[in-house]
């Protein structure tokens, strides 16, 4: 008996720098968002499906919700997994972990274009197959 196929997934580490932080010393919420597009960035690499997305996947939504403060020099570990895929969208869900606790929980929609600044077109069968049955891929 085989084992079902899994959505593609990675895990990227991280460490918050000083430029990350406020002048509090807490990282700014931006940084979320910078971690989330790296990981999103090593997902399609793993993929290879960078070269042929680059460019044509504007986020249309992207939302966080924030659950533990980061510091300056804390190692992260950032999940990327595919949530959903339409005919041309695309859900990312992310986390972003400290010491194996949940601290950022967020995803991005983006939407596949045919070319950079176009109209929305279809990810292809194969792209697809790799989207949804892709499994946990190294860095």
């Amino acid at each position: 008996m085989t084992e079902p196929a899994t959505p593609a997934s990675i895990a990227v580490t991280a460490r918050i720098q000083w430029a990350d932080t406020d002048a509090a010393g807490h990282y700014h919420f931006t940084t979320a968002f910078r971690l989330f597009e790296m990981a999103e960035g090593e997902l399609l690499a793993a993929l290879d499906l960078l070269s042929a997305t680059s460019g044509r996947l504007p986020r249309v939504h992207a939302a966080a919700d924030f659950r533990r403060a980061l510091h300056f020099r804390d190692l992260v570990t950032v999940h990327a997994t595919v949530d959903r895929i339409g005919d041309a969208s695309l859900t990312l869900r992310f986390e972003i972990r400290h010491d194996a606790e949940v601290c950022v929980e967020g995803h991005f929609v983006t939407v596949l274009l045919d070319r950079p600044g176009g109209d929305p077109s279809s990810w292809s069968a194969g792209q697809r197959d790799l989207l949804l049955h892709g499994g946990r891929l190294g860095r």
